[in-house]
């Protein structure tokens, strides 16, 4: 785990605690930055974080403990740093607080306190997996979404969505061709071939149908008069809404 760091938030006094999540992730190997609930997360991270790259940011947890109602304003606040606004959050809280926790937070998990240090482990290796994207021979991953080029399937979440071979095809086109503009003509002859009869309204259709599959895990933008284009990682925010066909 000592690869990159994780950025633990708290209460200052309890962050350098025996049981806590800062101690707990260094015992298991990983560089870990601390900040109190109250930091300004733009002092907290230097420009350049010394042998590391600007995007050396694997997870950032807050501790709650008891009061999540905290943790949820500290977090609002440390996504105003663009170096962790696209890094996957997990929220400590004691037992009796589970209660409390409210989706609207925009927290990516939680975890109870004190800790299971593998429990721990595992938590943060899932939120990388949530929040990585790549591409080899055989998957491409966009956030949540997965695509299995040789078993012709598509995941979101790890729950596979059924698709049809032409919904595949399209969606395997854009993914394949990420952060360039397609036209409905390109898309068109790509994936239905040139002798085929139908307009160009017909990629609307199977967009509209794949939008209504996958939702918020297909980041499609539609340009008007131009095409669609699947965003690159650094277009997509939690603040843009996706656009329609």
């Amino acid at each position: 785990m000592g690869e990159r760091f994780v950025v633990v938030v708290g209460h200052g006094p309890l962050l350098e605690r025996e049981t806590g999540a800062a101690s707990v992730l260094r015992q298991l190997g990983a560089q870990v930055l601390t900040a109190d609930l109250w930091d300004d997360p733009t002092c907290l991270l230097p420009d350049e974080i010394p042998g590391k790259p600007p995007h050396a940011l694997r997870a950032l947890v807050i501790e709650a403990l008891d009061r999540p109602d905290l943790a949820a304003a500290a977090l609002r606040a440390f996504r105003r740093e663009p170096r962790l606004e696209h890094v996957g959050a997990l929220i400590a809280i004691g037992e009796s607080q589970a209660a409390r926790l409210d989706p609207s937070f925009g927290f990516d998990d939680f975890i109870l306190a004190p800790y299971v240090p593998a429990e721990l482990y595992a938590r943060i290796r899932q939120l990388e997996w949530k929040r990585s994207e790549f591409a080899n021979e055989e998957r491409i991953k966009i956030g949540s979404l997965v695509v299995d080029r040789p078993a012709r399937e598509v995941s979101v979440d790890g729950r596979v969505v059924t698709l049809t071979a032409k919904e595949f095809a399209l969606l395997l086109f854009l993914c394949e061709n990420r952060g360039k503009v397609k036209s409905r003509e390109q898309l068109l002859a790509r994936v239905w071939g040139s002798s085929y009869e139908g307009g160009a309204r017909t990629v609307d259709i199977h967009v509209r149908r794949l939008r209504a599959k996958l939702g918020d895990s297909l980041p499609l933008q539609t340009l008007r008069g131009a095409g669609y284009k699947l965003r690159l990682e650094a277009e997509c925010s939690g603040r843009e809404q996706r656009q329609s066909a």
